[in-house]
This record gives structure tokens, sequence and C-alpha cells, in this order.
């Protein structure tokens, strides 16, 4: 099935779960008396967006960093007939859950996770001594604007885009994770069965009431443990084929006022500070999903104008090596 042979209801429920998947005992009945469906037919719809490809996972999305884990952003310069033989290599590492090649002379960036108790230091040391690497260099978040992909199948690319979300201040300091919060975490982060009480697989692992496992997840969202629960979309089958990272020269005395600027408009779904080096000169990172190349290039310019910064960059994402997320405390 191609993406535009979806019809408005499969694109509305598609919509709907990236951001907020009900968190009750038998969601996909909700989703039905939502869409005045019945629940047989959300579940039907659900699990066909799922078996050809477009819902990549259902599951509950967690803040890296209020885990304790460290992570970063690692840009690698590799020669071009090593390129895939570097990129396997990197997918190895548990803590890899983005890899892409790029169109620039650093050309595989990944993103890496580490445990508490890791040194990423040596797991990079690792990588860069791979055949075929030249250089690397290290981006950390120095500071989160935003983070949230939300692919719009409703509306088309916006032609005029306008910074109309409101950006919540983003806090990165790790909390105390018990045992029993790891356990709850492993199951969380499963992807969840498409059947009419998914979550009664997690409370049965558990050995704990639905309310329970609700009142816990409500806990991990209010202390920013867990951002949301919610479907994550594969971008290129969900017709989203021009994935740009748009990376912008700020002035130092500014970045603040206009990353926030650059995370409120809707096609943003990421948006970080991060470090410049002698050359990489670019310190504000934020990723936009178009359909077209020529779309991500006109909502890049608009960005552009409104926030009066023109040095800038977009570096398109040309090959997918890896993409999951990262499994916490496993």
């Amino acid at each position: 099935m191609l993406v535009n042979e979806l019809d408005v209801i499969d694109k509305q429920i598609l919509n709907d779960i990236q951001w907020s998947f009900p968190l009750v005992e038998r969601p996909f009945l909700e989703m039905a008396n939502k869409y005045h469906l019945t629940e047989e037919e959300v579940l039907s719809r659900t699990l066909r967006l799922k078996d050809i490809g477009i819902i990549r996972q259902i599951s509950a999305i967690f803040d890296t960093r209020k885990l304790g884990y460290k992570s970063a952003l690692v840009a690698f310069s590799v020669e071009k007939d090593k390129v895939d033989y570097v990129a396997n290599e990197i997918n190895k590492h548990p803590g890899v859950s983005h890899n892409y090649e790029r169109n620039h002379e650093y050309n595989i960036w990944f993103t890496l996770a580490v445990s508490p108790d890791s040194d990423m230091k040596a797991d990079l040391d690792k990588m860069a001594a791979l055949d075929g690497v030249i250089k690397y260099r290290v981006l950390p978040t120095l500071k989160m604007y935003k983070i949230g992909v939300k692919l719009d199948m409703v509306n088309a690319d916006a032609e005029k885009p306008t910074p109309t979300d409101s950006v919540k201040k983003m806090e990165g300091k790790a909390e105390k994770i018990s045992e029993v919060d790891k356990e709850y975490i492993r199951q969380l982060q499963k992807d969840i069965e498409i059947i009419k009480e998914p979550f009664k697989v997690i409370t049965d692992s558990l050995g704990i009431s639905i309310e329970e496992l609700f009142k816990k997840v409500k806990e991990y969202e209010e202390i920013g443990i867990m951002r949301r629960f919610a479907a994550i979309l594969r971008h290129r089958q969900a017709g989203f084929t021009a994935n740009g990272m748009i990376v912008w020269n700020v002035p130092e005395e500014n970045i603040d006022q206009i990353g926030l600027k650059v995370a409120s408009f809707p096609q943003v779904s990421h948006c970080y500070r991060r470090p410049v080096y002698p050359d990489w000169e670019y310190n504000l990172f934020s990723m936009i999903h178009a359909r077209t190349i020529d779309a991500a290039e006109k909502i890049a310019k608009e960005i552009s104008a409104i926030i009066k910064i023109d040095k800038y960059r977009i570096l398109f994402s040309s090959r997918e090596f890896k993409k999951e997320r990262v499994k916490y405390f496993e």
C-alpha cells in the first residue's frame, strides 16, 4: 500500500497516536469511539499500518538524560568506499539508536547513548580506530530546546511555516532510578501488541494492576522521565523522504532566543545547541521532515527569513543505516 492510498481515517489515526496514545485499558476502543468506528476496525487499520511498515513502534518514549544516560551526536568523516563497513560496525553498539549517511564531508552521523557507568570516550575511540575513519567530532547537547517528531499525515508541507508551537523549558537533570523503576522502564519501552488490551501484557509481567501501571506512567510524565507514550513512524514509508538537519551559525549572545524561536516551528522536530570546532561553525541544530527536498529547502528559507540568520546549510540523509529506540537498562 502506498501512502497516497491511505484514507482520511488512516491519516488521522496516524496523526493522533504519534503524540498521545490513549492510556486506558482498551485504547483502540477509545479511538473507535472518537472516529465513530468499531473497535475491530480500528485494530484492523492500526495493524495494517504497522504491517506495511508505516508504524515502527508504539511504546513509552523516555528522556535519556533523565535516566542518567550520557548521549551525544557524533559525526564521522569516512572514506567513501568504507562507509558501509564503518556504519555496520557502529550499528553493533547497543547505544547507537540513529545512524545516517548525510551529504557532507562528515558523512556518517549517529547518536550514541551509554549507561551511567559506561565510558563513552572508550567506545568512541574504538569506533574511531575503524579502517576508513578519517576524523570525527563529538557534538553533545549543550542545551535542548525541543524534541519530539510528529509527521503531519493530514496536511501538506507548509508553504509559509509559522512559529506556532509553544515550547516548554527542557530540564536535563538526572532522576534517581530504583531497581523497581528499571523494571517498569524495561517493560514500557517494549513495542505493544495491537490487541484489545495491550497493557495487560505489561501488567501481567510486572504483577500489578492496570491502575498501578497508569499511576506510575503519569508519575514518569510529571517528572519528565517519560516524554510521552506514542507511536513512532518510519519517515520514508510515511512519505517524508526529505529528512533534513538544518545547522545554523548563530551569534552566541542570541542563541537562546533564536533556539526557542526555531523550536516553535511545528515543522521542526528537534532543536539543540551544540559546540563548534575549527572545521565546524554551526552551533544550532534543527531537524525538519518534508515530503520533498524542494519543500524542505523552502521551509528552511522561510525559517531563515523569520529568525534573520542566513548562515545555514541543510544536511539531508541519503541513507538510513539504523533507527530504533535505545533499550534502557538491558
